[in-house]
Parts: structure tokens; C-alpha cells; sequence
């Protein structure tokens, strides 16, 4: 069992965390990032890539990420295989425990441990996630462009993703388990509005259609939640949009200030937590924009901050 000292220690691997090591260590920091549950993020499930600034041509994901933890050794950061356990914010410097049994000490912490979408657990689901089951439609919407979609779900992010998905796709489906939304009502005035969107009411998901070469979304089967029959729609992408949630149990008895929806509240315009010396990037806090390209902007941000704060103490 190790004992890691560090001025900044990082926690995720995803843009933010790989971002903030990069400036950190650019800052002659020497920062230590732990990898986390998810090396790379929830980029290393996303395939295309074309909205990333600076890439031409469409990219993979995991690529990127490589390239992301490359440049952050690169510089000088240390990365570390591990999963935090613990964490101990009363007192300075901070403590934290690894699932490895390994014990961090640090001056200053980024938590960049990010957020999941939330699934609905179907093999078949799982199956063609990333090859037309997707959980960003701002991510993926592109790729759908004159095409049939479906959108899964009832709430503020489902109707969001179908309006987005509507100026892109030929036509898109709202299916809803229920027999109204949950959405604000601005949001599903502009939905019934809008001609080539369609809802299907109390349908759930019964199994995501398709083909196995090449690996692609060819329809859904929809279950009636009352009487249980099903129909079949045909589909060229699924969206899920059942909401997301951050990764922040490990910090839930930390004292740090969490939403009630579990994000990390930050001061607005700054990645400062309510822990002072402790900072918040990406998508653990940020449950508006969720962008790979939003997550390293804010990672800069907390590793400018943090160093900024240790000059000061």
C-alpha cells in the first residue's frame, strides 16, 4: 500500500480531469490523476466523433482519449490505476483512500469524475449502443440526418433531444410509458407543435431492432404498459433520455454541497466548490451542456483555479 503526496490531485480521466492535469502539470504541479471507474470517460463509449474542434475528419472516441492521456503524461502528470473509496475533506491537506488500499494527500483537489447516463438495461440496448442507441442527441443527432429516429422518454431532457433531433431528422417518435409528459410546459407546447415530431403514449422500450452486419438500428418494439401487446416502428437511431446521473456517492458525506439532483453546485463563472481548495469540472457538475468540448474548457478553468489558490496558501 502506497502513499501518494501531491500539490493537485485530479479524480476522472475524461476531458475534464485529462484537461486539468495537462494545465496542472503545464504549472509545474506535478499533479497525480486517478483514472477512476471509467478510464477515459464516457467518451470511451462514444464512437464518431465529429464535433471535437481541430479534427477534420470523423475520429473515434477512444482514440481521443488516449491522445488526451498522452499529452497529460506527456507534461508530467502522474497516472494512477485506481478508484477513490474514501475521501476526507475536514482538513488540510486532504486526505483520500483508493480502492487499492493506496492513501492520497493533496493540497488541492479537481473532482472530473463525471455523470452516466441513465439506461434502461436491455441487452439489445446495450448491444448496438453507439451503433444507433445513443444518450446524447447533441452528441449523435448528425448522424441521423434525414433520417427516422425515436426518442425514449418523458421529462425535460426527452423533449429537449426530440426538438433537437426534429431540425435534423426526417421524422422522430416520443415514446412515453405514460400518459402525459413530465416536461415543463413551454417544452411540450413547442412539441405538439412541431409537424414531423410524433408521440406514442403509454409504449415502454421492449427491444431495440436491428442488423448484425453491419452493426446498426433497423427498428424498436414497443410494449403497450397496460394491456402489454406490442407493435414494431421502423428506426434508424434510438435515443434514451431518461436522465443522467452524476457520479457523486463517494462525496455525499464529504461536506461538499451537492444539488438534489446530486451535481456538484459550483459558483457561478468558477469551478470553486463549497470546500474551499476543492474544485468541481465537467459533467459532475455541469448537467447543461455535457460536451467533451464543455468538459476540457471547464477542466482548464479548475486547474487555473486551483493553482491560483495554492499561490495564495
Amino acid at each position: 500500500m502506497a502513499k501518494h503526496t501531491t500539490q493537485i490531485l485530479i479524480l476522472g480521466s475524461g476531458p475534464a480531469g485529462a484537461t486539468a492535469a495537462i494545465y496542472a502539470a503545464r504549472a509545474n504541479r506535478k499533479p497525480v490523476l486517478v483514472r477512476g471507474m471509467q478510464p477515459g470517460g464516457q467518451m470511451t463509449i462514444t464512437t464518431d466523433v465529429e464535433n471535437y474542434p481541430g479534427f477534420a475528419e470523423t475520429i473515434q472516441g477512444p482514440w481521443l482519449m488516449e491522445q488526451f492521456e498522452a499529452q497529460a503524461k506527456h507534461v508530467g502528470t502522474e497516472i494512477i490505476e485506481d478508484h477513490i473509496a474514501k475521501v476526507d475533506f475536514s482538513k488540510k491537506p486532504f486526505t483520500l483512500t483508493g480502492e487499492s488500499g493506496d492513501s492520497y494527500e493533496a493540497e488541492a483537489v479537481v473532482i472530473a469524475t463525471g455523470a452516466q447516463a441513465k439506461w434502461l438495461g436491455l441487452e439489445s440496448e446495450k448491444k448496438f449502443q453507439g451503433y444507433g442507441v445513443s444518450g446524447c442527441a447533441t452528441c449523435d443527432g448528425f448522424f441521423f440526418k434525414g433520417k427516422k429516429v425515436a426518442v425514449i422518454g418523458g421529462g425535460n431532457s426527452a423533449v429537449e433531444e426530440a426538438l433537437f433531433l426534429s431540425k435534423l431528422a426526417s421524422h422522430v417518435t416520443l415514446v412515453h410509458r405514460r400518459d402525459s409528459l413530465r416536461a415543463e410546459k413551454i417544452g411540450q407546447d413547442r412539441l405538439f407543435a412541431t409537424k414531423n415530431i410524433e408521440v406514442i403514449w403509454n409504449h415502454a422500450l421492449d427491444e431495440v431492432l436491428g442488423s448484425d452486419k453491419p452493426l446498426s438500428v433497423t427498428g424498436a418494439r414497443l410494449k403497450d404498459v397496460n394491456s402489454g401487446e406490442t407493435q414494431e416502428i421502423e428506426v434508424d437511431g434510438i435515443f434514451v433520455a431518461i436522465g443522467h446521473k452524476p457520479n457523486t456517492d463517494l462525496f455525499k458525506d464529504s461536506g461538499l454541497k451537492l444539488d438534489k439532483e446530486g451535481y456538484i453546485v459550483t459558483t457561478p463563472g468558477s469551478t470553486k466548490t463549497s470546500i474551499d481548495g476543492v474544485f468541481a469540472a465537467g459533467d459532475v457538475q455541469d448537467k447543461i451542456f455535457r460536451q467533451a468540448v464543455t468538459a476540457a474548457g471547464t477542466g482548464c478553468m479548475a486547474a487555473l483555479e486551483a493553482e491560483k489558490w495554492l499561490e495564495a496558501h
